[in-house]
């Protein structure tokens, strides 16, 4: 029997050119010129699927982008371990920042990924992720060491909040039954301090809009006479934080969870570099609140940014004029506790409340879901540990992520599954940004890695408790 190393190594190029494959559909689930880019996805990702093993797969409609839904059952009364991931991308706006095509994927090496990396839209978020565990599914099925069922439900709205998913998720509680939810859409310390994310953020996600004259007037005969639009908005969202950075929406932290100092003492034990974050960014000096670490800061902590503002003539040259509108949208970072629905009511009364005479605000909320946090105790835990442990030879470190995972808070209401959080990217690989990538080695050894979670999860699984 081949072990994975030699058959990762042996089928390496050919898993590479398969993921390249996937990664030059643009399935941006945001843009509906995309729609039937995004569907096209979704047939790929079946496809892939059955030809790794699944048993039956199958795309589920709903009322939004399908759900590919994949089994591989060999025994109903061994464990199983159901699998998610999404195949729809971000936009990959501004499109004059790639090096090369954000869909015309091309391998280059870089000071982290000397072996290369894959570059393009959705390499490492998250379809690079994703086709871990279908090749994974592939080296078990061929050398008959699936030790366990195996479900597969992969979405095609994660992008833009994954409404779709609790309506399919309601309707096949039985379909989508499980022992424990395998996830790969986070990432790790580094190639050689692997961790393991134990807590998401909650995210409320909102536009505002704020409208003065009935139409753009003439900055002349009408600047300083009547209220303009943008001059107000900024004005507002600057008063959302105080000198501190401390949000400063009422009620806003009434549900925070300190985490405690023992807690805090541990989180500091990871590996981590204040200039080599700052070099990587490119960047004098971080920001953030006070009395807050860095690592504090993007995990155990909320926070309020201004994803996008736009208003009034953004075009060559100049033109005069007071916009009638001006725009913003707003994320909200959640931590345990804290409801997104109560969060964004907050938001929306409060921030209502800043608009001077002269001015209409409109808040729009858009999507949201809770913060997660996984017990390091558990049993999905310790497999995934082990499973680390054997491939990077280095115990992986438990760490919050700032990131959020709407769903994963969904899965356990409804599904009452634990999920497991097993990512393989690094914090350089610019998701949501300009030249993502996935690295060569971060691919492959989610291949190695994934096959020995199946095999402890079973094996603690059917052990005495």
């Amino acid at each position: 029997m081949e072990d994975i190393s030699s058959y990762v190594q042996k089928h390496k190029e050919r898993f590479i050119e398969e993921l390249k494959d996937l990664l030059k559909i643009p399935s941006v689930s945001a843009d509906p010129v995309f729609s039937q880019d995004v569907l096209n996805a979704a047939e790929a990702v079946k496809e892939s699927l059955l030809k790794a093993g699944c048993a039956h797969a199958e795309i589920c409609d709903t009322p939004g982008y399908p759900i590919v839904y994949g089994e591989k059952i060999i025994d109903p009364t061994l464990p199983t371990v159901l699998v998610y991931g999404h195949y729809d991308v971000q936009p990959p706006d501004p499109m004059d920042l790639w090096e090369s095509g954000p869909f015309d994927p091309v391998i280059k090496q870089t000071p982290i990924h000397p072996e290369g990396a894959i570059f393009a839209r959705g390499a490492c978020d998250d379809k690079g992720q994703m086709f871990m565990h279908v090749k994974a599914l592939e080296y078990m099925v061929q050398s008959g060491t699936l030790p366990c069922n195996v479900k597969f439900m992969i979405e095609g709205e994660e992008e833009v909040g994954s409404e779709s998913l609790g309506w399919f998720i309601e309707r096949n509680q039985e379909k989508l039954k499980n022992d424990v939810i395998l996830i790969s859409d986070t990432g790790m310390i580094s190639n050689t301090q692997p961790s393991i994310t134990t807590g998401l953020r909650g995210l409320s996600y909102m536009e505002v809009k704020v409208v003065g004259p009935n139409r753009d007037l003439h900055s002349g005969l009408y600047g300083g006479a009547v209220a303009n639009p943008i001059n107000i908005l900024t004005k507002m969202i600057a008063s959302l934080h105080d000198e501190n950075q401390h949000i400063t929406i009422p009620g806003f932290y009434d549900k925070v969870i300190e985490i405690s100092p023992e807690e805090r003492s541990e989180m500091a034990k990871a590996p981590f570099s204040l200039e080599q974050y700052k070099n990587a960014l490119d960047i004098d000096d971080v920001y953030g609140e006070k009395g807050y670490t860095t690592n504090e800061r993007n995990s155990i902590r909320p926070t309020l940014d201004v994803n996008g503002i736009w208003g009034g003539y953004t075009g060559e040259g100049a033109k005069t004029v007071i916009p009638s509108a001006a725009y913003a949208k707003i994320s909200m970072r959640l931590v345990p506790d804290q409801n997104w629905k109560e969060i964004s009511q907050l938001f929306k009364d409060h921030f209502e409340s800043l608009a001077p005479k002269g001015v209409k605000v409109e808040v729009t909320p858009h999507h949201g879901g809770q913060a997660y946090v996984t017990p390091i105790d558990s049993i999905g835990y310790q497999a995934a540990s082990r499973a680390y442990s054997d491939t990077f030879g280095v115990t992986p470190i438990p760490q919050r992520s700032g990131g959020s995972i709407p769903i994963v808070s969904l899965f356990e209401s409804v599904l009452k599954s634990k999920t497991i959080l097993m990512g393989f990217g690094l914090n350089s690989d610019a998701i949501h940004s300009p030249n993502e990538h996935f690295g060569i080695f971060n691919y492959l050894k989610g291949i190695e890695t994934i096959p020995l979670f199946y095999k402890y999860f079973t094996e603690l699984k059917q052990s005495p408790q």
